[in-house]
């Protein structure tokens, strides 16, 4: 019998600010897209178990595009497995708009696929069921 949980989907949006910009061409480091998949771990540990939880560990990460300042992100967490106090989540990072600042200092566009830039998967854990 498979749990419930499995296959529960959180996903959060957000635009990438040009304060964060750390190398040149206005690139962000990796660490952003990680703390973007914390976040929406967090999410998904209130909604399975009441709990914020706790992130226990990356098994994987893939850095396959950049992200840009100027960009807006959606991240997105799946369950893929609830074991008694921990859960795998799988992570995807995609740039859903990006900035264009050839076109003009605030000219931006929604991009006609999304580019996937990060995924991951990782494990949290929380409290055990009283």
């Amino acid at each position: 019998m498979t749990d419930s949980r499995v296959g529960l989907t959180v996903t959060h949006r957000r635009y990438v600010p040009y304060s964060h910009a750390h190398y040149a061409g206005s690139l962000v480091d990796g660490a952003y897209a990680l703390g973007l998949f914390g976040d929406v771990a967090t999410e998904v540990c209130i909604r399975t178990d009441g709990d914020e939880g706790l992130f226990a560990s990356y098994s994987d990460v893939q850095f396959r595009a950049a992200v840009r300042a100027g960009d807006v992100v959606e991240v997105v967490a799946t369950v893929t497995r609830v074991g008694s106090r921990s859960r795998t989540l799988d992570f995807q990072a995609r740039v859903v708009c990006r900035g264009r600042p050839e076109r003009g200092a605030s000219a931006a566009e929604v991009l006609a696929e999304p580019i996937v830039a990060v995924t991951a998967t990782g494990t949290v854990v929380v409290p055990a069921s009283s």
